[in-house]
Formats: C-alpha cells, structure tokens, sequence
C-alpha cells in the first residue's frame, strides 16, 4: 500500500468512517468561529497552507472524491488523478467561507449516496492511475482520514 494511504489508514484507526465525515463540517465550522477572521489567514504549519487554504483544500477534495466514487459505482474502471498543489494555487484569492458552505453541501450530498450503497458497491474496485485498484470502501476511509489528518492540524493551530 501506498505509505501516505497507509499513514491515514493508521490515523482512522477503528473510527467509523461514516461518523467522521459527518462530523468533519461542525467540527469545521467551529474551528472557524474559534479562530476568527482574522486568524483564517494563519498558517497551520510553517511555510504550509493557511486555515482558509485547508478549507478550500477539504472542499476540492470532497469534490473530486465525490466524482471518484460517483465513476466507481457507474462501473467505470478508472478514476481521475488530480494535481492538488496545481488546485491551491488560487487559494489565497478565494473566500474560504464559500468553501466551508461548498464543504457542508457536497459532504451532505456524498453521504446521501453512500447511504445508497449496497454490499457490492462498497467491495467495487476502480483504477487510481497512480495507485492501482482500490475499493470504494478504502477510498471512502481514505477520505475520513484525510479529514482527521487536517482536522488535528488545525485543532494545533489553536494551541
């Protein structure tokens, strides 16, 4: 497995993935209002992205997983890579707040279709161009944990 895979793998642990992903939006939006305006500008860590830049970082991602696992259960045999440093570069000039909004929305929408999925659905494998076949039940942990993974970067950004 892939080390980055495997290290998020390890960070979800035995948590339901389900629970974290609809818990990720509050948890969201309360660091946000813990923050404040003026601290969406911080860097989460030196030389790194900026909460307002995770935020929108989070938001693409459910984006493009959406897209991934919607391919997967149409049957098509391999999903789409995406540059994410390519995607952050137009960061800084985006409000993050339509990120967070875009976040809830598309968050609520996937869980909607996960909901949907029957046993075969979730053992259905699809193509990573870069990393081979995966289930959609790994991506969708992939994703749960790249949550947690940020998440616990910014609970830091706190203190």
């Amino acid at each position: 497995m892939d080390p980055y895979l495997a290290s998020l793998i390890e960070r979800l642990g035995d948590e339901d993935p389900i629970a974290v992903l609809q818990a990720t939006p509050a948890r969201l939006s309360e660091l946000a209002e813990r923050l404040g305006p003026e601290g969406w500008d911080a860097e989460v860590s030196p030389g790194g992205w900026s909460f307002a830049e995770t935020l929108a970082h989070l938001a693409d991602v459910e984006l493009a997983m959406g897209f991934r696992l919607r391919q997967a259960v149409a049957g098509e045999p391999t999903v789409q890579a995406f540059d994410q440093d390519a995607w952050a570069r137009r960061y800084r000039r985006l409000d993050a707040s339509l990120a967070l909004e875009m976040l809830r929305a598309a968050r609520a929408w996937n869980l909607a279709l996960f909901a949907t999925f029957d046993l075969d659905d979730w053992l259905r494998d699809v193509v990573h161009p870069e990393r081979g076949p995966e289930s959609v039940d790994a991506v969708v942990r992939y994703l749960a944990a790249h949550d947690l993974r940020h998440l616990d970067r910014l609970v830091a950004l706190l203190g």
